[in-house]
């Protein structure tokens, strides 16, 4: 396992040791299961431009077959990167992205929500975002209760639940298209209930015990809600003026609430 002094998001040491991780031999088999649901997520997604915002592969490899046409970078602590930003202020202009991808990008976000309001601010009408993220109630969630003082990857992240990313995407006026998970077999309790091979296990979990999955992987689309004119209710106006507040009397005539105090 790897070791950094701090845990902190922006920090150019601590992305590299994530990467590290991600890629190396432990972390590359749950690497591997998270884009093969990003592949199969994002493949019949359309559009100009997909950016993936502080990725934990280092590359594109999971949405490398979605048809959007231009696939960026972004993120902090690599010169490879498309575009070096934080995460909770992207220099991007407001409705130009097609897709974000956040491939654990809230788990090592410094302030997750900002970047869910910096998506929703950048993508366009019926965007779409793709979330990977470590759930909590699991093992691998259990293991890192053990592991987060000491500031190891990957166990120092957020590891925020389904339920709360959901509440959080429904406030900022996402509705949830898709959901999956993995990540049963690759916390090695298919050794301990003696399920056989870490596949058949991941296989019958899926379908079993899907909210003990490792990973969970959304995707959600920003609507953008119809306004309809709703016409006021005189009786119960109040008007706010410079002197006080004013309201209508029974007669057509203003009578001023606050001359009386």
């Amino acid at each position: 396992m790897h070791t950094t002094p701090t845990c902190e998001g922006a920090s150019p040491e601590f992305r590299q040791a994530l990467c590290q991780w991600f890629t190396g031999e432990a972390g590359r088999p749950l690497l591997q299961a998270e884009q093969a649901l990003l592949r199969r997520l994002s493949e019949g997604l359309f559009g100009y431009y997909l950016v993936d915002i502080q990725g934990v592969a280092g590359d594109l490899s999971g949405v490398a077959d979605c048809p959007v046409r231009e696939k960026l970078r972004l993120g902090t602590g690599d010169d490879t990167l498309d575009i070096l930003a934080e995460g909770e202020r992207l220099p991007l202009r407001t409705d130009a992205i097609d897709v974000a991808v956040l491939h654990h990008g809230l788990d090592y976000a410094l302030d997750p929500q900002q970047v869910l309001r910096e998506v929703e601010r950048v993508l366009i009408p019926e965007g779409r975002v793709l979330i990977v993220g470590f759930n909590p109630f699991s093992l691998w969630g259990i293991w890192r209760w053990f592991l987060k003082r000491r500031g190891q990857v990957p166990w120092c992240g957020h590891f925020l639940s389904y339920r709360r990313v959901a509440d959080w995407l429904g406030l900022l006026g996402f509705d949830i298209e898709y959901t999956d998970v993995t990540g049963f077999g690759l916390s090695l309790a298919h050794v301990a209930l003696g399920a056989g091979p870490p596949g058949r296990f991941e296989r019958l979990a899926r379908r079993l015990w899907p909210m003990f999955a490792g990973v969970y992987v959304i995707r959600a689309v920003k609507r953008v809600s119809t306004v309809t004119p709703i016409r006021p209710r005189w009786r119960a106006l109040r008007v706010l003026s410079p002197r006080g507040v004013v309201e209508p009397s029974a007669r057509g005539s203003m009578k001023r609430e606050n001359d009386t105090t």
